[in-house]
């Protein structure tokens, strides 16, 4: 089948078959994550079925931990075929690292918190304190 013979759908059908808003098929366009096969002069945009697989890993690679950046990249390593699994592990190992610091910095929050409503429990209260800074830990 010729390009001139191949089913394309319009934005709200490709939308909807990967579960997203419109506006997230735009906003992925202008990020350069999809793109239509076709523009009508009347400005609707066209897409390939194929548009709904790549959103959809786009959402996948986004719900493991990856920036709409490095989406990017690893989309584009992909289209020119430079990219196998083993070449592109380490994007995955850079994610896994930071989400890791992150981990860390919020359970450093977390205690701060607990040490904070064990005060307020014990009629130590430091959020109504006057004093800056009496009992909070380190604040950030």
């Amino acid at each position: 089948m010729d390009q001139s013979q191949e089913i394309l759908w319009k934005i709200g059908k490709v939308a909807d078959q990967a579960g997203v808003s419109v506006d997230t098929v735009r906003y992925y366009e202008r990020r350069g994550l999809v793109t239509p096969v076709h523009r009508a002069g009347t400005g609707y945009r066209y897409y390939s079925p194929d548009a709904v697989g790549r959103i959809l890993l786009t959402r996948r690679l986004q719900s493991l931990g990856m920036t709409l950046d490095e989406v990017a990249h690893a989309l584009q390593a992909h289209d020119t075929h430079s990219g196998t699994c083993a070449s592109q592990r380490w994007r995955l190992e850079a994610v896994r690292d930071r989400i890791a610091t992150q981990l860390l910095e919020l359970t450093a929050v977390l205690h701060d918190i607990d040490a904070t409503l064990a005060a307020c429990a014990s009629r130590s209260c430091v959020l109504t304190t006057s004093s800056p800074g009496a009992g909070l830990g380190s604040v950030r």
